[in-house]
């Protein structure tokens, strides 16, 4: 629109050489309408490519394609190059040792400084250098000594009371009766007992 502004403060005349509305146009009168309708629909079509290009890159980067171009020392690498380092091999060996895989440079040998920034870049990012495993935690053991571990008879004679009302001396005997092995599960087979109900 401030195209079509400046063309007709400026007198331009539009010449269209073919189709039905060949002919010339001035800016003035009747061809003021035309530069106008020829300008609306130059915004309009404008505006739809600027939708579609923005709809293009949002589906793109869900996707994870960013644009710009490919990265010359992948993740794989850079988990390589990063253990290397960690053993003491001097950065310009690894470098020998990485191969570029894609792009016009692919079968060379990525730059020095390329790989000091990748490296630089990667500590400062706390990545991960490797794949991070999640695994579920194995529960701990817990060995208790002392009064409550199951081998002082007061405390055990007062939490079956308090557990069983009192109800079994057959608790209490069994108890007793454990190796010191089975006295870690102590807690548990008195409520065990407690919800049995026996």
């Amino acid at each position: 629109m401030t195209l079509s502004g400046q063309l007709q403060a400026a007198g331009v005349q539009l010449e269209l050489l073919t189709g039905p509305l060949s002919g010339i146009y001035d800016p003035n009168g009747m061809g003021a309408m035309f530069f106008a309708v020829l300008a609306a629909a130059a915004q309009i079509e404008r505006n739809y490519i600027r939708e579609k290009t923005v709809e293009g890159q949002v589906t793109a980067a869900a996707k994870g394609n960013h644009g710009g171009r490919a990265k010359v020392i992948d993740d794989d690498m850079l988990v390589f190059a990063r253990a290397l380092k960690d053993r003491g091999v001097p950065v310009p060996e690894i470098a020998k040792k990485l191969t570029i895989k894609t792009g016009k440079n692919a079968g060379r040998h990525p730059s020095v400084a390329s790989l000091y920034r990748a490296l630089v870049e990667a500590e400062t990012t706390e990545a991960p250098a490797g794949p991070e495993i999640i695994a579920p935690r194995r529960p701990t053991c817990v060995d208790l000594t002392g009064p409550g571990s199951g081998t002082d008879p007061e405390l055990m004679e007062r939490l079956t009371r308090q557990v069983l009302d009192g109800k079994s001396d057959e608790v209490t005997d069994a108890l007793a009766e454990q190796t010191e092995d089975e006295a870690k599960d102590v807690v548990a087979q008195l409520l065990a007992q407690a919800r049995n109900g026996e």
